[in-house]
């Protein structure tokens, strides 16, 4: 069976939850508050970040790459990355939001871990400017698309629901942003989706900024 080393409140082991859950792929799911399952993950991977998927005793680190070797070793019935040159269109669309979405977010929680005397205001005033550049683009970008990228659920939504979910939270998408907002609101209606949501939900708390009473 395979194994995830996660956490259900992480966006990286959303990303990861979202396919196993669209295809029903069974996996033990090895909570990382375990000092054991935490132990056992900086033996195989040390770093130590996770998600971690092992499968069949071989550790496959990475999100996308995860997915990738879900896909390719454990299809199911629908696929997240598509055959030929839609699938370039894919991972585009899986790096812009990681990068300028995902990062640019954890950019702001991360001064807010590190508590008020070592707080950079200019860090997050320049990791919020990304974020809403970003959201300008992608507004633009999904005009006239339900997902992201190549006409199906994919990779690329696998990143945007998480990355989405929290950055809204660190810096909200504005009203005038239809698109997007509309975009989010669908990738957070995706059953998949839903559930990796509620499994979070006891773990609210963590959030450093204070996680607001919606969603």
């Amino acid at each position: 069976m395979l194994e995830l080393y996660a956490h259900p409140f992480s966006s990286y082991c959303w990303k990861v939850l979202i396919p196993l859950y669209e295809n029903d792929t069974p996996f033990a799911y090895r909570m990382i508050e375990d000092p054991a399952n935490a132990a056992e993950l900086a033996r195989l991977w040390p770093p130590g970040k996770f998600p971690l998927l092992v499968d069949a005793g071989r550790p496959v680190m990475e999100s996308s790459v995860i997915i990738e070797h879900l896909q390719r070793f454990h299809p199911g019935a629908v696929a997240f990355l598509p055959e030929g040159d839609a699938a370039l269109e894919v991972r585009m669309l899986d790096r812009i939001f990681d990068n300028h979405v995902m990062n640019q977010m954890n950019r702001v929680v991360a001064d807010a871990l590190r508590g008020p005397e070592r707080h950079d205001p200019i860090e997050v005033e320049q990791a919020k400017a990304a974020l809403q550049k970003s959201y300008a683009w992608l507004e633009t970008w999904l005009e006239g698309r339900e997902w992201a990228a190549a006409d199906v659920f994919s990779l690329a939504d696998c990143a945007a629901a998480p990355a989405l979910f929290y950055a809204d939270w660190v810096d909200p998408i504005p009203e005038a942003l239809v698109n997007l907002r509309a975009y989010r609101a669908r990738l957070l209606a995706r059953p998949s989706v839903v559930r990796a949501v509620d499994e979070a939900r006891p773990y609210r708390a963590y959030f450093p900024l204070g996680a607001p009473d919606r969603d």
